[in-house]
């Protein structure tokens, strides 16, 4: 009978081939009942597949055999490519304990049961072959289970006894064998049994039957020919003897093939020939993080369940959480609950329906049956091994007591690999958090800290990510997404949702084939976002997801200082802002320009401040200089501003308004808040120019440069605003006239400083105002900027604020 099943696919020799054969073998198991091997082969392929592509560098074929007819049913996999000259390295083969890397295919070959390398001159096949077990049943549903009771009537059993030599001549056949398939023993007995068999193997390591009579034991699906000329699907048990005489003999037991279950074995809880290699692989000196998925895997593939895992203790020790996994693990994270797992449980455990006892263990770990081993280090529990499956009652009594068995094999040196890890792993998160800190550390703006923190995870823990931002009001955006190549930035950033209409911690991500886990970003009870990323490994370690809880944290922080310094920033941005004027205000027949740069890095206003405005006829301005900086200098600036305005709408004289003013700073009651005021009006001529009243408190003089490049200081400087009680202030009285220039400075421009000298030493400023006849209000006012920004090498520490007001030509007569 043909008991062989083929599927094939090829690939181009590109380093995307070990993914789509991965894929390929994942759905080919899928399709033939084979979920418990597919870890393993596609772990096998993968390796297989990676060293076509990358010794061989030529196309790749890819074959997976399944042949249940086989003694015992068996999986091959083959890859095929056409470099035959160029042999196979070392680290394709399963390396030796020395072997610096092929420790993947080193553990799927203590899984396999065999490999090779065939040569021809156009193509080299490397192959391994897997052994699948007894009663594997391909086309038909699971097996029952033994003593089950069966669907098909006892009444139809027939089970046929025959004996035939090793060279197939039957010798023996009884009567139930004469009822089952029609033949009389005198028709059968001389006769070989190939006759009676229709037996068909394929593949390079197919048996023939003579093969198979050879063997000590064998059972499995056949055809045997009915006397009528039919095929009768029968399942046999085989069993090898020796006579008394020495010769030896082949029994055959016989029944229809529904009734498989009468010869099939019990289901073995935990697969031998893995059991007797744990000691031997575990011997190896192999990474933590290898260690344990290595134990994972003999887990599940022992087990034969859909999943397996790995728990040790969480932090603070009294929870445990998953370490390392195998199977359906995909986005497992995290502590379990404790009702199964607790540092007092010291016996194996096993649930036939989770969903009866633990409903939020069973959500967890997307199982049903559940079973489990603590791993004993003395009296201490360090952890669990655990096999899940998806469907109730699954797991027995015997396999719990196989997990013990391996959990007593791996404890000791999970135990001593597991403490050397954890102070490892202690430098390297402090290392890893010491770096994270210096690099947010004073970082105010909130976007680069999304930046800084996708960046710090990508590629060292995670594929790609994502960071959410919450800001104050509640609102939640896509702020940052960063990837480990760089050119799928913009895809991801695609097709993650910008706004999220669902929590951040559900699995509803359209992203890839990566596992998608979320972390909340959270202090002081409230969260600022989510750090959402995608990694192509199965489960992600307890002590990386501690470190992401820790990251989280500390971006949290600095968030929460970002987002309050950019409130406190803008609202102070915003009152500044009120200080200065919003225009300055057109005055006809005089054009003026203001340059305002205060010293403070980011600040909008300083000390200095200055003002331009109308009051019914003429035009007022004012440039003062509040005595230090910051903050409080900011409060005598609007105090100021505004209170002129005020007492200048009420038609205050410029005397008045500065007595009035110096009286309101006294008030004020802040000792050494001193201020200092150029204060005047301008009102137009009808020739032309401007008559300019003016007071100054302490203020560096106006400058008036004239048509012919004459400079004259135009008022004597008086007491300071702010300094004494019942001071009176005197004005002064010129006319502007056409072409003329006024500039009127803060201390920031005469007292400029290069090391030991001023800007206006020597009248310095005076003679930079006399080269500038002929220019404008705003040339001018660009002239003295360069000048005091060039003065020195080094920014000025000052502020500067500089008033210029030029008169225009006299106004138009009007026509009446």
């Amino acid at each position: 009978m043909d008991t062989t099943r083929v599927s094939s696919t090829a690939f181009d020799g590109t380093p995307q081939a070990p993914a789509h054969a991965r894929k390929f073998v994942r759905q080919v198991l899928g399709e033939w009942r084979l979920s418990h091997l597919t870890e393993d082969a596609i772990l096998l392929t993968s390796e297989l597949v990676t060293n076509a592509v990358v010794h061989a560098g030529t196309g790749v074929e890819l074959t997976c055999r399944l042949d249940v007819g086989a003694t015992p049913a068996r999986l091959e996999i083959e890859v095929d490519d056409h470099h035959p000259a160029r042999a196979i390295p070392p680290a394709a083969g399963l390396p030796s304990g020395e072997a610096a890397s092929g420790r993947g295919l080193a553990l799927a070959g203590m899984l396999a049961d065999a490999w090779g390398v065939t040569y021809t001159q156009r193509a080299k096949r490397v192959w391994v072959r897997m052994e699948i077990g007894d009663g594997y049943e391909p086309h038909e549903p699971a097996a029952q289970a033994p003593g089950a009771p069966s669907a098909v009537p006892l009444e139809t059993l027939r089970v046929g006894v025959l004996v035939a030599d090793l060279d197939g001549v039957v010798e023996s056949w009884n009567s139930e064998a004469e009822r089952l398939l029609g033949w009389r023993a005198d028709d059968v007995v001389g006769r070989s049994l190939k006759d009676v068999v229709a037996w068909q193997g394929h593949g390079p390591y197919a048996l023939s039957l003579i093969d198979t009579l050879a063997l000590c034991r064998w059972r499995g699906e056949a055809r045997m020919r009915h006397r009528d000329g039919g095929l009768v699907p029968v399942y046999v048990s085989q069993l090898r003897t020796h006579g008394h005489t020495g010769e030896r003999r082949s029994i055959w037991m016989v029944v229809p093939a529904e009734h498989r279950t009468v010869l099939m074995p019990p289901a073995a809880p935990m697969r031998g020939e893995a059991g007797r290699r744990i000691k031997e692989l575990l011997d190896r000196d192999m990474p933590f993080a290898e260690l344990l998925e290595t134990v994972a895997r003999i887990v599940h593939v022992s087990s034969g369940g859909d999943a397996a895992y790995v728990l040790l203790p969480a932090e603070g020790g009294d929870r445990f959480g998953v370490a390392a996994g195998a199977g359906g693990t995909a986005g497992l994270v995290g502590a379990l609950p404790s009702g199964m797992f607790g540092p007092e449980r010291r016996t194996p455990v096993l649930s036939d329906d989770l969903l009866a006892g633990d409903v939020e263990l069973a959500d967890r770990l997307k199982a049903r049956s559940m079973a489990c081993a603590p791993l004993l280090a003395g009296d201490e529990v360090i952890g669990y091994l655990v096999a899940t499956a998806a469907g109730p009652g699954r797991f027995d009594r015997d396999l719990t007591l196989s997990l013990e068995h391996v959990a007593a094999q791996v404890s000791a040196p999970v135990q001593r690999a597991r403490l050397a890890e954890q102070d490892r792993a202690h430098r390297g998160r402090l290392s890893f958090l010491a770096e994270a800190g210096e690099l947010l550390a004073g970082v105010q703006d909130e976007e680069l800290i999304a930046a800084l923190t996708a960046q710090l995870v990508v590629p060292k823990i995670a594929t790609w990510a994502a960071v959410y931002l919450t800001d104050l009001t509640g609102m939640t955006r896509l702020a940052h997404v960063w990837h480990s190549d760089e050119r799928n930035n913009a895809e991801l950033r695609a097709s993650l949702p910008a706004i999220p209409r669902t929590a951040l911690d559900e699995d509803s991500w359209p992203i890839g084939e990566e596992n998608v886990l979320a972390f909340p970003l959270l202090t002081q009870g409230r969260s600022y976002g989510t750090l959402v990323i995608g990694r192509s490994e199965p489960t992600l370690p307890l002590e990386l997801a501690d470190l992401l809880s820790d990251l989280c944290r500390l971006v949290s922080l600095n968030l929460h200082t970002a987002m309050l310094y950019a409130r406190q920033a803008t609202t102070s941005r915003v009152l500044q802002r009120s200080l200065l004027p919003m225009r300055v205000a057109p005055v006809p027949g005089l054009e003026s320009a203001v340059v305002y740069e205060p010293a403070e890095e980011g600040a909008d206003v300083g000390g200095d401040f200055y003002d331009l405005f109308t009051v019914g006829d003429h035009w007022c301005f004012a440039l003062g200089d509040v005595c230090g900086s910051g903050p409080e200098a900011a409060a005598v600036t609007g105090l100021a501003r505004h209170a002129v305005r005020l007492l200048a709408k009420e038609h205050y004289t410029v005397a008045d308004i500065l007595d009035r003013l110096n009286n309101a700073l006294l008030e004020e009651g802040d000792e050494g808040r001193s201020l200092s005021l150029l204060y005047g009006e301008l009102t137009p001529l009808p020739q032309g120019g401007a008559l300019c009243t003016i007071a100054s408190a302490g203020h560096p003089p106006p400058l008036r440069l004239r048509p012919d490049g004459e400079v004259s200081a135009m008022a004597t400087p008086q007491l300071l605003l702010g300094i004494e009680a019942g001071a009176r202030f005197h004005v002064e009285t010129f006319e502007l006239a056409p072409e003329e220039v006024l500039l009127c400075v803060t201390d920031g421009v005469t007292e400029r400083r290069n090391g030991d000298r001023l800007l206006d030493d020597d009248d310095g400023l005076a003679a930079l105002l006399s080269g500038c006849t002929g220019l404008s209000a705003h040339g001018v006012a660009e002239r003295v900027r360069h000048a005091v920004e060039t003065f020195a090498p080094e920014p000025s520490q000052d502020d500067v604020a500089l008033l210029v007001i030029r008169a225009a030509a006299a106004l138009p007569r009007d026509a009446g």
